[in-house]
């Protein structure tokens, strides 16, 4: 075929064969760059925090993922649960575990099934599911769900989202949350990948149906998850607190993991229980 002699047809096909071949494999090997797996275990919880003591959880496909329950400083009756990223394990989540109990929660640091040594493949349907069985474990420890508040960030306030339209809770703080893990795919990549996004967390379309109260905080400087997205999700809650974005903040920064998020979850509770 005559055409394929040309420089420039050749160059064209070149390059879209790359293309091709590098759009296959972050397709099948997507879970890979979302889900920041480790076989690493933190090792024993008390070694790590005051009050604090090692759980396993059983979720509902029968995975045993363990956890750190950490009790409260001084007790407020209330529970938090926090649903980390994709790189959060309750290893280097320990600061913020320990400024919530400093605040009067009793706390859950909850690990996914194939991160920080647990069991099992990360994907939407599983997360969701050790999601639950935290809370379930938080109901086992004498906290009903109207005395939960659910904190989560990045990828766990997608996880967040998606729980607290099933089991909804007393309030929830989302920190950098996502429209959708499809929407902040085809943001890192500058590439319309989002079809082919097998797990979607579809925060923006969930929103809508949740009640509770909902804080959500964003950093200006963002670069994984851009606070348009956080504040976008935000105007779709029915009960949306405040949108707070704070700025010369990106998505990894140390003020998301100590008092400043505690006492922002503070905020959530009721004025007669502050």
């Amino acid at each position: 075929m005559t055409f394929l002699k040309s420089p420039i047809i050749r160059a064209a096909a070149f390059v879209f064969t790359g293309v091709l071949i590098g759009a296959t494999i972050l397709v099948f090997s997507q879970r890979s760059f979302y889900y920041g797996t480790s076989s690493k275990s933190p090792g024993m919880a008390i070694y790590h925090l005051e009050r604090a003591f090692d759980v396993q959880l059983t979720t509902s496909d029968g995975l045993s993922l363990g956890a750190w329950h950490v009790e409260p400083t001084d007790p407020n009756d209330w529970a938090v649960l926090y649903l980390p990223g994709n790189g959060g394990t309750r290893f280097n989540r320990d600061s913020v575990g320990q400024a919530l109990a400093d605040e009067g929660f009793a706390v859950l640091l909850l690990d996914y099934r194939g991160f920080a040594g647990n069991p099992g493949n990360p994907t939407e349907a599983g997360l969701n599911r050790d999601a639950k069985a935290g809370v379930q474990h938080l109901n086992d420890a004498g906290y009903p769900d109207d005395r939960i508040i659910y904190v989560g960030e990045s990828i766990g306030a997608g996880v967040a989202t998606q729980l607290a339209a099933a089991r909804p809770p007393a309030a929830m703080l989302l920190r950098s949350p996502f429209t959708s893990l499809a929407d902040a795919a085809e943001y890192q990549t500058r590439l319309p990948i989002g079809l082919f996004i097998w797990d979607t967390f579809d925060s923006l379309g969930k929103a809508p149906t949740i009640e509770s109260p909902v804080l959500v905080l964003a950093g200006s400087e963002d670069t994984i998850v851009p606070a348009s997205q956080s504040r976008k999700l935000s105007t779709k809650f029915p009960n949306l607190v405040d949108y707070v974005e704070v700025p010369d903040v990106g998505h990894n920064d140390e003020i998301w993991f100590g008092p400043f998020l505690a006492e922002k979850t503070s905020s959530l509770l009721p004025e007669n229980d502050n």
